[in-house]
Order: C-alpha cells, then sequence, then structure tokens
C-alpha cells in the first residue's frame, strides 16, 4: 500500500502538540510495509528514514500568514471568547450560537484568504503528485484546518478516482462546540466535511459530533506509543518522587491545584517537580529545565511516580485519547490520573494506574505508592506491558490500513 500524507508539519521545533505522535505513526505504517509520502503544511519538508518528503508548496505565504495571524490576534485582542480561554468548563450551548462558535473575525478572514490563496496552490501540488505516481491508494490529511482547503479533497476524488480521508487527532478540542484551544486554528467553521470519503479520530466520544457536522463516515483510532522510542531508560535513583510534564493550565487548573500544588505542600518531605510552561501556582514543586527528549524521559523515569493530567476537554468526552497516559505506560511508569472518561478503553485502573478524585486522594493515594515500592514497580510494569499487547503505533497503522482498504 502507497499513502500520501498532508501533514500539519514534520518539524518537531514547532508548537504542534501531535507532530511526535505522527512521526510515530509514520513511522509505524513504514514498519508494517506501508510505502509513506509526507508533505507539510505548515513550515519545511523533512526527510526521515520511514518516509519520503514532497515539498510544502505555499511555504512562504504559509509563513507570511502563520506571522499576520498572530500578529492581528495580539495586536486586535481578537481572540476567542474569556469562558473558553480561562475555565474549566465547556461551553454552553447558547453561548457558543452566540460567539458564532468561537470564530473571530480574524478566523473569518483567515480562512478566507487561505480558501482563495492557497487551497489552489494545494490542488495543484497533490495533482501533480497524484499524475506522477497514479500508484498511490488513498490520500490522508492529517490534522491540517480543513477549512483552509475547502474543494480540494472533491477534486482528488473527481480527477484521480482516489480516497481522501481527513484525520483529527484533536477531538474533542477542534469541534466548533469546544472552539478549540486559544492559540489555534478553528478548523470546521466553514468547511465541507461531506467531501471527504471518511473521518478518522482520536475519540470514540467525538464520533456523533463528527457526524453531525456532515461526515459521511466516521471511524476511531486511539494514540499508542512505540515502545522503542519510549521505553525505560536506567537512572541511578528514581530520586524525584512525584512529577508532572506538561504545558498551560487551560482547561485543567482544577486538577494541577488537586495534583500538584496542593499536595506538594501537604507533603512537605516528597519531592515534586514539573516540566513545562504557563502552569500558575504549583505549590512546593521545582521546575525542572527543558534540555532535549531524552531527557524529559529521564525525568520520567526518574520519578517514582508520574501524572497523567489530561484537558477536560478530553477527560469530559468518553475515550478521547491523548498521548501522555501511552507514553508514560509504555516507558513503564506509575501513573496517577486525574478524572477521564473512557480510560478504561486502555488501562486498567487500579492495576495498570490509579486515577484520583479529589486533592485529599491524591494525596493518601501518594503517601501509598511511595511507601510501596514493590506495587509501585509491579504497576509500571503492568501498564508497559499492556502497551506492547494493545496500544503500539503499529497497532494503529494496522488499523489505519484496515480502514485506508475499505475505500481503496
Amino acid at each position: 500500500m502507497k499513502l500520501l500524507f498532508v501533514c500539519a508539519s514534520l518539524d518537531l521545533t514547532q508548537p504542534f502538540s501531535a507532530t511526535p505522535a505522527w512521526w510515530q505513526l509514520l513511522k509505524a505504517l513504514y514498519e508494517i510495509g506501508v510505502d509513506v509520502i509526507a508533505t507539510p503544511y505548515q513550515g519545511p519538508a523533512i526527510e526521515s528514514l520511514w518516509w519520503r518528503a514532497e515539498p510544502n508548496p505555499a511555504k512562504w505565504q504559509g509563513d507570511t500568514f502563520k506571522f499576520l495571524r498572530d500578529t492581528a490576534r495580539k495586536v486586535l485582542g481578537d481572540r476567542p471568547p474569556a469562558h473558553v480561554q480561562n475555565t474549566n468548563e465547556p461551553p454552553r450551548r447558547q453561548e457558543r450560537q452566540e460567539k458564532d462558535a468561537g470564530e473571530t473575525s480574524v478566523d473569518r478572514a483567515v480562512r478566507q484568504i487561505a480558501q482563495t490563496l492557497i487551497a489552489p496552490l494545494w490542488w495543484k501540488h497533490l495533482d501533480r503528485i497524484l499524475t506522477e505516481q497514479p500508484d498511490i491508494d488513498a490520500v490522508i490529511f492529517l490534522t491540517i484546518p480543513l477549512n483552509h482547503v475547502v474543494g480540494v479533497a472533491g477534486e482528488i476524488q473527481r480527477k484521480h478516482g482516489k480516497p481522501v480521508l481527513y484525520y483529527d487527532g484533536d477531538v474533542p478540542a477542534s469541534l466548533p462546540n469546544m472552539q478549540g484551544f486559544a492559540s489555534g486554528f478553528r478548523i470546521y467553521q466553514g468547511a465541507h466535511p461531506a467531501e471527504y470519503t471518511a473521518f478518522i479520530s482520536n475519540s470514540k466520544g467525538g464520533e456523533e459530533a463528527l457526524t453531525a457536522l456532515g461526515a459521511r463516515a466516521v471511524h476511531t483510532i486511539y494514540y499508542g506509543a512505540d515502545p522503542d522510542v519510549f521505553s525505560p531508560v536506567d537512572v541511578p535513583a528514581q530520586d524525584l518522587d512525584v512529577m508532572f510534564y506538561g504545558h498551560g493550565r487551560e482547561y485543567r487548573q482544577q486538577w494541577i491545584e488537586a495534583m500538584i500544588t496542593t499536595p506538594s505542600n501537604a507533603l512537605p518531605e516528597a519531592r515534586f517537580a514539573v516540566r513545562g510552561t504557563k502552569l500558575g501556582d504549583l505549590g512546593r514543586a521545582q521546575t525542572l529545565p527543558y534540555l532535549s527528549f531524552s531527557k524529559l524521559r529521564e525525568y520520567a523515569c526518574r520519578s517514582k511516580i508520574n501524572l497523567c493530567i489530561t484537558r477536560l476537554a478530553h477527560a469530559s468526552v468518553y475515550g478521547s485519547s491523548s498521548s501522555r497516559p501511552f507514553e508514560l505506560s509504555s516507558m513503564g511508569c506509575c501513573i496517577v490520573a486525574n478524572p477521564y472518561a473512557g480510560i478504561e478503553e486502555w488501562f486498567e485502573p487500579g492495576r495498570e494506574l490509579v486515577v484520583v478524585h479529589s486533592a485529599d486522594e491524591a494525596i493518601d493515594r501518594y503517601r501509598w505508592l511511595l511507601a510501596h515500592d514493590t506495587e509501585r514497580l509491579a504497576m509500571g510494569r503492568a501498564a508497559r506491558e499492556r502497551v506492547l499487547k494493545e496500544h503500539t503505533f503499529r497497532h494503529r497503522a494496522r488499523q489505519l490500513v484496515d480502514i485506508v482498504r475499505r475505500y481503496a
């Protein structure tokens, strides 16, 4: 099978949080025998051992576009409503309608310019690739702003007869009723989901919403981990007691306070640490420096307990997978998580991780785990075994191939 991916980005230095996951997925597809071609929507084309890169046909336009959009938002303050940026609660139905699902005047201008200037470049680019390589079985748009390229998927199917799938790895946060993250694109406003052969997302609970938006068929593929990349690393000692890695309080302020701020003040004998930015008051937790990905893996393995604090947008919609539970489990970490609807789809609470429901419960669980080394280490081993059995990116790659075969 030969697949052409239009990726949001291939550049790991850019602030696209799903890019490491897409690297792992494309690598896994190569490992199971798929011929992979990747072309980035934002930033440079980056070759690897696992895929062949095609250039970004609108790189300078995209770079200029992003700069002007970010500048306009900063200068004009034209951002989503405050209730989206600063609360732990999803927006109410009435507020969504009143605010046109969070799309601002800058967002509207961005997509209108993109549809006029950038979409034609992408159609010409993909038309060339498909004409030169008619053995491509399908085209997959990987979490790019689909309202920027309206009509391109339909033209591919009309001229080349290839299925075109859209893979949204940010459901439910990307959906209009959640309004996305304050820093990101709103990708569904003005889009035509029905022009795609099928949709794939990371969220079981998001299937109904995607169907309501017009998707003709919807499939779910959860995130996973590459166990060769996210593997346990030998460390001299586990000198950290509780560690969290993540960026921003948006949608998870309540659980940062309940799982870090309050417990770190209540347990002065325990060493709490974080690696991240814009997390607010963290009590006694120390901030670790960012040095490299390999250092982050070392931090996780140095910590006796690793926290998985999932944003409410994902945690409140059933089966909305994110990368962190799989990454930490793949490294054999002992995980304590906030309530996460559908987490039992992937791991068994009480055996492969711990879920807490309050600050008091977090404090109690931390005390118990730190005092019971054998049980804590066994939990980490069980979590890694579960990943190896069910949740590697090779598992996900095979799922993706099976879905494509239905339409190719």
